[in-house]
């Protein structure tokens, strides 16, 4: 079932304004702007979907190929395997077939983007791992970048891991298909380069298409291709790890659901710790549900509804699976927001295993058991979520909400809050958005105007608070939440 929370294309379906336990009294102001003049006379209204639907978007979800995915997968399953140890000479068979194949047809989706994308092949040499990797092995990750127009410093990445492996991480010549694990995810990596190399409009902000390795090992590919992007101090503002997303049929008796794909998000933010003091001020401020990655999702969710993608996405407070993990963490682990994209109900008789038949049970990863028609329309989810954010201003940077009561007083109802500039040319402004502290999204906001700071006489006490960017388009960013400062 679509979930009844989510604001749709006509607006949403839930409550519009914060309850008469966080705002007066319709025989009062709902909320006076004390600063800038500029703003005087905003007041809440009902938050709008993020963004107008762009028929060149509708244009480009209507021209996914179930077909050229299916083939997609066909091709990956050829290689026999694809363990990261596999053969790298083999020309037919092994992870370096698969990795010459993936560069060919990411180069050919460059060629035909009018000079708009540039492959590459990010190779690296991985340590041993005890248990995990025998010996030295060179991995690699082939990047295609689509570069932004006008703000190419800010990155959307979406990534599959190229890499299969059996019930023995370390065998790594029995035949791994790994269809769905995770040949579903570079499939639609592929899908959405071809279509984004075709797409009439430009896009602001830079999309990066990724086939990883080492992911089953333990995100090695991943983990060095996020670390190389915060070397060179790349401004992610979105990612998205694709990784089993071939079926809503787990095969296993349990009623199927083909339209529903889970999101996974972290919480408190991978990189804080304890000593930074960043995790005690969450919790006093009750931000436990409001870091970047749960703002990604709750973006995600408003920009890629059931009615433009024919999926229903079902958000996850939680990192990943339970105390499991896949490529976004490698970006979390750099600060970044990511999440992971990941079918309803896995069956792991599909999944890590050796093919054969067991008990009566046919165990492997194999072909049989992808909905091709699925993977689609979860490319459509990454397209939509792609597009709306390469296309709107960015997160706004900075944003901090004021604490210091006036001088002799233990406290204010008065909410002040601040940001930098976004350095966008196409800004309106920016919006303050709110919501209960229980509620599960943006209920309610307040256009300011393109001012850098707001005080509002609303308690900080009941409400969560967080600022977006909104061009002339009426495109809106994701939503930052203000740090703390004095």
């Amino acid at each position: 079932m679509e979930n009844n929370y989510v604001s749709g294309p006509k607006g949403p379906s839930r409550r519009a304004f914060l309850s008469a336990s966080a705002v007066t009294a319709a025989a009062a102001p709902l909320v006076s702007v004390l600063a800038p003049a500029s703003a005087a006379s905003a007041s809440p209204r009902l938050v709008e979907t993020t963004r107008n639907f762009d028929p060149a978007l509708q244009d480009l979800i209507n021209q996914i190929d179930p077909h050229r995915i299916q083939a997609t997968i066909e091709q990956l399953i050829q290689f026999g395997t694809r363990h990261t140890a596999s053969s790298q000479t083999d020309p037919a068979h092994g992870i370096g077939a698969a990795y010459t194949w993936v560069n060919q047809q990411m180069q050919a989706i460059a060629d035909n983007s009018n000079g708009n994308m540039t492959v590459q092949q990010q190779t690296f040499l991985q340590q041993p791992v005890p248990n995990r990797l025998a010996a030295q092995t060179s991995i690699t990750n082939t990047i295609l970048t689509l570069k932004g127009t006008a703000n190419p410093q800010r990155f959307y990445v979406v990534t599959g891991h190229l890499d299969s492996r059996v019930t023995n991480l370390l065998d790594s010549t029995s035949d791994a298909p790994g269809a769905d694990d995770d040949g579903s995810g570079v499939a639609c990596v592929l899908e959405l380069a071809r279509l984004f190399a075709q797409a009439p409009d430009d896009f602001p902000g830079t999309i990066i298409f990724a086939a990883v390795s080492g992911e089953e090992e333990g995100l090695f590919g991943s983990t060095y291709m996020a670390q190389q992007m915060a070397g060179a101090r790349n401004d992610v503002q979105g990612m998205f790890s694709n990784d089993i997303i071939g079926t809503g049929d787990a095969h296993d008796g349990s009623p199927p659901d083909p339209f529903t794909v889970r999101m996974f998000l972290e919480g408190i933010p991978t990189t804080w710790t304890s000593a930074s003091n960043q995790i005690s001020l969450f919790q006093a401020v009750g931000g436990e549900n409001d870091g970047l990655s749960r703002q990604l999702g709750r973006y995600v969710n408003s920009v890629a509804p059931f009615s433009l993608t024919g999926m229903n996405i079902r958000l996850i407070w939680r990192r990943d699976r339970y105390l499991r993990a896949s490529d976004h963490v490698s970006f979390q682990g750099q600060g970044y927001p990511a999440a992971r994209f990941t079918e309803p109900r896995e069956n792991f008789d599909h999944e890590h295993q050796n093919t054969q038949v067991f008990e009566g049970r046919q165990l492997g990863d194999l072909i049989q058991y992808v909905d091709f028609n699925y993977v689609a329309r979860v490319t459509a989810v990454n397209a939509a979520a792609l597009w709306a954010l390469a296309t709107s201003p960015g997160t706004p940077k900075g944003v901090q909400i004021h604490t210091n009561p006036p001088v002799n007083f233990a406290g204010t109802n008065l909410t002040s809050l601040q940001w930098n500039a976004n350095p966008e040319t196409n800004l309106t402004g920016y919006e303050v958005v709110m919501r209960e502290t229980t509620d599960k999204d943006w209920t309610s906001a307040i256009p300011v105007g393109n001012v850098l700071t707001v005080t509002l006489n609303i308690s900080k006490d009941n409400v969560q608070f967080g600022v977006r960017a909104v061009d002339k388009k009426g495109n809106r960013s994701p939503v930052a939440f203000p740090q703390v400062v004095g």
